[in-house]
């Protein structure tokens, strides 16, 4: 392992320091694996005529641009930055296929809104009985509007966000999940500042959002398990999801929008 690192930092060398071609494309053939397991992972969340080859192809355009800009002297480990470009590029890719119907990303935004507007009257998240009498629709119909927007999968926290700054800065709400055991891995002060103020966004959500957005991500349980614990339906699972997602927006709307890859 050790000497593939060496070999690596020596490519790094010959490719920024002068730019060879060749060291460009043992690069990107090097960190390739990366693209195929974050496919992999995205795919499993998409509707099933998403086909994972095409995932892959979005994602090496991704990988190249990562490599072609990734500057080593930033002490930033490229893993981490070839991982956001990488998603980007895949979820930039699938929203210029307009795979979500218009419907559904209105409903996600009016649930976004309404929540925005509640929690800020209110000073906590709001119920679903509230919530759904914001938007003038019954609690029912609430339910189904969230089970839509989760089956479109348009609400996974490993898809890459930026500030609304205009700053470039990415990060992934995934990677703001609050986890007592993991290393810190924002590499400057920026970065950092930006997920601390996510993860502060997470931890003001009810507690069985945040139960849910915890065990499906740092243990990386299915829906039907999740349910299993907390005695509800795998549906219900899913809205729960989709509506924890859409609470982080709704306390950052200023903060994040969808990056660009």
């Amino acid at each position: 392992m050790r000497s593939q690192s060496i070999v690596l930092t020596e490519t790094w060398r010959r490719y920024k320091g002068g730019g060879h071609r060749e060291a460009r494309n043992q690069l990107i053939l090097a960190y390739s694996p990366m693209v195929k397991y974050l496919a992999g992972k995205i795919v499993a969340r998409m509707p099933s005529h998403v086909d994972v080859a095409d995932l892959v192809s979005y994602g090496l355009g991704g990988l190249i641009e990562a490599v072609e800009r990734f500057d080593p002297a930033r002490g930033i480990k490229f893993e981490s930055y070839a991982g956001t470009r990488i998603r980007g590029a895949i979820f930039d890719e699938l929203r210029s296929l307009d795979w979500v119907p218009r419907r559904i990303r209105g409903e996600a935004r009016s649930i976004e809104q309404a929540t925005a507007a509640l929690s800020t009257r209110l000073h906590r998240m709001p119920t679903d009985a509230e919530l759904a009498a914001e938007m003038s629709i019954d609690p029912e119909e609430l339910d189904a509007a969230l089970q839509r927007v989760a089956d479109a999968h348009m609400v996974a926290l490993d898809q890459p966000w930026e500030t609304g700054a205009g700053d470039g800065l990415e990060t992934t709400l995934l990677e703001t999940l609050p986890d007592p055991d993991a290393v810190d891995p924002a590499a400057n002060a920026d970065r950092a500042d930006l997920r601390e103020r996510i993860t502060d966004a997470i931890l003001h959500l009810p507690e069985r959002e945040r139960l849910v957005l915890g065990l499906r991500y740092h243990q990386e349980m299915r829906m039907a398990e999740i349910g299993e614990i907390l005695g509800v339906t795998e549906s219900r699972v899913s809205q729960l999801h989709a509506k924890a997602v859409l609470q982080v927006r709704a306390l950052l709307p200023d903060e994040l929008e969808p990056a660009r890859g």
